[in-house]
């Protein structure tokens, strides 16, 4: 569903993507983690073509992102053809990015009806289906700042989800987020995943990632370290590197609740015990 082949970005002479190169197959739930820097959510935005790259080439569905190739050159498309190739790729930001002037009902219905052409009665039925999926119904009617940070969050995913995306991008969706909100669009999310949906998560949730992920990459310095299975990367790493980061998450999370109703975080890595997690 999702190919990356050799993907550099950089800006200015800071290289932030250093030749990625990832497949992500249909329905696959992959989880990028990593340290701060180490070009997680510029991957996400170079997918979407919020991000132009450096070079490389990104396909959606088999389909080029942002450019296409015409006598061995690569052309930027016009916005308008940008902007129609982003209706298959949903993204939940952690800043929720709601339309404030707006009701929830409005701001799930807006692209449904000025990007799809929906009609507006087929678009606000299927607004009060997705926000009851949500767990949202009875604020169909409020205002974003009538909301609290994890009803925010839950709108952003329905608002996606109403451009029926291929994929959706979820950067650091709970980051923004106090602890004990964290849970509930966790739980919005596994529910996503588990309808087949193929995502691709930046987070630093790592018992999420161990519960929902098909996948783990774990990137430093702008390339990918690491990758496999949640039990080989977050449990049996063999890279140097993801060790020392997850040594670091555990002693960060030791005691601590973000919200996650799934399996604990691991509570060793390479052997060495942090102690319980909850």
């Amino acid at each position: 569903m999702v190919e990356l082949r050799a993907v550099r970005k950089s800006f200015g002479s800071t290289e932030v993507l250093s030749g990625i190169d990832l497949e992500v197959a249909e329905s696959e739930v992959m989880c990028l983690i990593g340290p701060s820097g180490s070009g997680k959510s510029t991957l996400l935005r170079c997918i979407n073509h919020i991000e132009r790259l450096t070079s490389g080439r990104i396909y959606v569905d088999g389909q080029m992102i942002g450019y296409d190739e015409r006598g061995g050159r690569f052309h930027e498309l016009r916005e308008r053809d940008i902007a129609r190739q982003r209706r298959d790729i949903g993204m939940v930001f952690q800043g929720f990015n709601l339309f404030p002037h707006m009701t929830v009902e409005q701001n799930i219905i807006e692209g449904p009806v000025g990007v799809r052409g929906a009609t507006p009665a087929a678009a606000r039925e299927e607004a009060r289906a997705l926000l009851e999926r949500v767990g949202l119904a009875d604020k169909i009617h409020a205002y974003p700042n009538q909301l609290s940070g994890g009803q925010k969050q839950r709108v952003a995913i329905a608002r996606a989800l109403a451009m029926h995306p291929k994929v959706m991008l979820f950067d650091e969706p709970t980051s923004a987020l106090d602890p004990e909100l964290v849970g509930e669009v966790l739980e919005v999310m596994r529910d996503l995943a588990a309808s087949g949906m193929t995502m691709i998560v930046v987070t630093h949730e790592i018992a999420f990632a161990r519960e929902v992920a098909d996948r783990v990459v774990f990137m430093a310095d702008g390339d990918i370290v690491e990758q496999g299975t949640p039990r080989d990367v977050l449990v049996t790493p063999s890279h140097p590197r993801t060790r020392a980061f997850l040594r670091g998450v555990l002693v960060e999370a030791n005691g601590q609740d973000r919200g996650s109703s799934g399996p604990a975080v691991p509570t060793h890595v390479d052997g060495i015990h942090e102690g319980a997690i909850s």
